[in-house]
């Protein structure tokens, strides 16, 4: 395999106990993995060199939320949103009618349109999700769709209860007949615990029957108001409890406790006009947060994990590092990896070099393109772009 020295780095952030941040920095890509790590002047002799001429060095981006498998354009629901009009979950059967309406070929396309753009902009690995299907066989195939270019696949069947369909009896096509037809496609289940989609009982026979398929889960909860997301996700043991809007000191008291990761959603929440989540709070109580970009078509239409990180600096106060972390390891450990996140040795090459000294340029230039370069398993995606 060939190794890569990427050298003359003025700060590298590791993620690591061991390493933290170094400056003067080096370290030795060997083929998918990161084989050495530390000051310029030790670094041992590899096959190529990059010199990155005084730039920064973090692990890729970990976009843990999306929904990348769709069709439709929702441009007139976020204007009316931004004339006023509060959000709803409703919306999401305008892009449920429009995926199911697109080809296979379509849905592929804009799927690996849009990974490509993230990993422009330094994002090295992705989940996403299923959830604009709603039957089994739309299901079945935004799942295989999915895995085609994701890193993760999340069935999403409790997405909403389609118009027409009574919810109980929704919940049990969910648990009969689609997750044993999506189960060999997907690693995770999630559902829309919330008002409008699926309440507590709902939300938590979908996801023991996941967990009966040996799927990981994940829970939407929380997001429009005051919920059991929050407690169902930590009672069930859930890798993660995503959007997290609107908590008690319960459930800030429950993460904090536990090892479900909460995945904030800064852009859904400034798209819906909803408040930000408290990310200091549940910091401070010792619980661990993640950063990711919900990019969807309907209430955060980005693939930029930087704005997301920009915004939880300027607007959520949390510090550049911690907001770092939270989108790299934090999202990781989201996911259950130990590999990715971090640029520890034997750690995924996924290498996220920006156009700046160092990290905190992400959130004291905001809104300018700092990605430079990215490794993404050790292979180049982008390289010398700007």
């Amino acid at each position: 395999m060939t190794t890569t020295l990427i050298t003359n780095i003025a700060e590298l952030t590791t993620n690591t106990a061991e390493h933290g941040t170094l400056r003067d920095a080096a370290l030795v890509i060997d083929g998918d993995r990161v084989a050495w790590v530390g000051p310029a002047s030790s670094a041992p002799a590899a096959d190529t060199r990059h010199d990155a001429e005084g730039r920064a060095v973090l692990p890729g981006w970990v976009d843990s939320h999306t929904h990348l498998v769709f069709a439709g354009d929702r441009t007139a629901e976020f204007a009316a949103r931004m004339a006023g009009e509060p959000y709803t979950a409703g919306g999401i059967a305008t892009t449920v009618a429009a995926t199911r309406a697109a080809t296979d070929d379509e849905l592929a396309a804009v799927l690996r349109r849009h990974v490509a753009e993230a990993v422009a902009q330094g994002t090295t690995y992705i989940e996403t999700k299923t959830g604009y299907g709603l039957t089994v066989a739309d299901e079945l195939r935004s799942a295989r769709i999915a895995g085609s270019a994701a890193d993760e696949v999340t069935f999403l069947g409790a997405h909403l209860v389609p118009p027409g369909s009574d919810p109980d009896s929704y919940v049990d096509l969910v648990i009969t007949e689609m997750l044993p037809a999506v189960a060999p496609y997907v690693g995770w289940a999630d559902v829309f615990c919330e008002t409008g989609a699926f309440d507590a009982d709902q939300s938590r026979a979908v996801l023991q029957a996941a967990a009966a398929h040996g799927l990981g889960l994940r829970v939407h909860g929380n997001q429009l108001g005051p919920g059991p997301g929050v407690a169902l996700a930590v009672d069930l043991g859930a890798a993660s409890v995503d959007h997290c809007t609107y908590l008690s000191q319960s459930d800030v008291d429950a993460l904090a406790g536990a090892d479900t990761v909460a995945t904030l959603l800064p852009a859904c929440d400034l798209s819906t006009r909803q408040p930000l989540p408290d990310a200091r709070r549940l910091i401070d109580a010792g619980a661990t947060i993640a950063l990711a970009t919900n990019c969807n078509p309907g209430s955060s239409y980005t693939t930029s994990m930087a704005y997301c990180v920009t915004t939880a600096v300027l607007q959520m106060r949390l510090s550049i590092t911690e907001a770092v972390a939270a989108a790299t390891i934090g999202a990781a450990k989201s996911l259950n990896r130990t590999d990715i996140g971090h640029l520890g040795v034997g750690a995924r090459a996924d290498v996220h070099l920006i156009d700046a000294p160092s990290i905190t340029h992400l959130a004291y230039r905001p809104g300018i393109p700092l990605t430079h370069a990215v490794w993404r398993a050790g292979n180049p995606s982008t390289l010398g772009k700007r």
